[in-house]
C-alpha cells in the first residue's frame, strides 16, 4: 500500500472529527497492510489501514514462535498491559491487539515523521529552541507514568516517535514496568496465551509493584550509574536518560560515548559530563541537573519542566494530538517482582 501524507491527513482528521474505529474484536483479515516501516528484533512493523474505516495505524506483527521464551513471553505481557492503558498526547497509542495461532498483533498509533533519532542524524543536531521544546514533551510523558509508578528503562531517540503535527510520542514499553510496593487489580478481557482468534474471557489479575528493581535492561549510552553498577534503582533511571538525550539533541553524540563496553561503562560511572562552550548557561544548568551521579540528587520530572530552560521555549503546551478512546485488553495472571 503506497498512502501519501495527504491522504494520510485527509482520512484520518475526518475519522477523528467523526466516529473512530473499534479495534476490540479485529483480527489480519480486517486489514489492508502496507510496506514495512519498522523492524524489531523479535516483529517487524507494517503500516495498515483498517478496512471498515479507513482509519491508518502500525500494525507491530510478532511470531509466536519467537516468543516461546517464558520471558519474552511475560515482557509482552506487560508490554501490552502497560502501554495499552496510558492515555496522553506525548505517548504512542495502543489500541489494542489480536492474536492468531502463529502472530501476536499490536495495533498502534502512526507517528508519520518517524523517530527522533532519524531527525537527529539528519540534522546532526537541533537548535536550543527545537532541543527544549523536544525535552518537556518527553519530560510531560515521564511525568504521567511516573506519576503511575511506571518506569520505563528505554528512554533514547529510537523509542521517541513524532507524528504528522510534530507531537513527540513516547514508545516501546517493553522493558517498562512497575515500582512501588502496592498491589493493583485490573479487569481482563483477552488471554495472550491462548492459541484461537479473539479469546475474551473476563478476569482479574493482581499485579505486584516492586520498590527494589536490579535487572540491567536498555542501551548502554543510556544506561544510569546506578544500573550499570548493578545496584537496586528506580524512576530516576529514566531522568538519567533524559539528560543523556538532552545533551546528545544539543551536540549530536552521547556524553559518555566511548570506543567498547568497559570504556563506556567506566565512564558513566566516573565521568562529569563535558559540555561544549556553544551550549548555553541555561542548557548546561539542565543537563548537569539530570546526570547527577546519585539517583537521589536528580529532578523530578516537575522540577524539569519548570526548569528556565523548558520555559523559555515552552510558553504554550505543544499541540496535542486527538487520542482515541482507551481499548481494553490484557493479560492473565501475572506476578512482576524484581525483574
Amino acid at each position: 500500500m503506497d498512502t501519501s501524507k495527504d491522504e494520510y491527513n485527509k482520512e484520518n482528521r475526518a475519522l477523528l472529527l467523526t466516529k473512530q474505529p473499534d479495534f476490540h474484536i479485529l483480527s489480519m483479515k480486517d486489514f489492508k497492510v502496507g510496506h514495512e516501516i519498522g523492524k524489531g528484533k523479535y516483529g517487524r512493523v507494517h503500516l495498515a489501514t483498517n478496512k471498515s474505516s479507513g482509519y491508518i495505524v502500525a500494525l507491530k506483527i510478532l511470531l509466536k514462535q519467537e516468543l516461546k521464551h517464558d520471558k519474552l513471553l511475560r515482557q509482552l505481557e506487560r508490554e501490552v498491559e502497560i502501554q495499552g492503558n496510558l492515555n496522553h498526547p506525548n505517548i504512542l497509542k495502543l489500541y489494542g491487539y489480536f492474536q492468531d495461532e502463529k502472530r501476536v498483533v499490536m495495533i498502534l498509533e502512526w507517528a508519520s515523521l518517524g523517530t527522533l533519532y532519524a531527525q537527529l542524524k539528519r540534522q546532526m543536531r537541533f537548535v536550543e529552541k527545537q532541543a527544549s521544546r523536544y525535552i518537556a514533551q518527553i519530560a510531560k510523558s515521564l511525568k504521567y507514568v511516573h506519576e503511575r509508578h511506571i518506569v520505563h528503562r528505554d528512554l533514547k531517540p529510537e523509542n521517541l516517535l513524532i507524528d504528522k503535527q510534530g507531537v513527540l510520542k513516547l514508545a516501546d514499553f517493553g522493558w517498562a514496568t512497575y515500582v512501588q510496593d502496592f498491589t493493583k487489580q485490573v479487569k481482563l478481557n483477552i488471554s495472550l496465551k491462548t492459541n484461537g482468534y479473539n479469546t475474551h474471557n473476563t478476569h482479574y489479575s493482581h499485579f505486584k509493584y516492586s520498590s527494589s528493581l536490579k535487572t540491567i535492561c536498555g542501551t548502554l549510552d543510556y544506561l544510569a550509574p546506578e544500573m550499570v553498577k548493578r545496584q537496586s534503582y528506580n524512576e530516576k533511571v529514566d531522568v538519567w536518560a533524559l539528560g543523556i538525550i538532552c545533551y546528545e539533541l544539543l551536540v549530536g553524540v552521547p556524553p559518555f560515548e566511548s570506543i567498547g563496553f568497559p570504556l563506556t561503562i567506566q565512564r558513566i560511572v566516573l565521568d562529569e559530563v563535558m559540555i561544549p562552550d556553544y551550549v548555553s548557561k541555561e542548557a548546561r544548568d539542565i543537563i548537569i541537573m539530570l546526570l547527577q551521579k546519585d539517583p537521589i540528587n536528580r529532578p523530578s520530572m516537575e522540577q524539569v519542566l519548570n526548569h528556565p530552560w523548558i520555559r523559555m521555549y515552552n510558553k504554550s503546551s505543544p499541540q496535542n494530538s486527538t487520542q482515541t478512546k482507551l481499548t481494553k485488553t490484557i493479560i492473565t495472571n501475572i506476578n512482576y517482582n524484581n525483574c
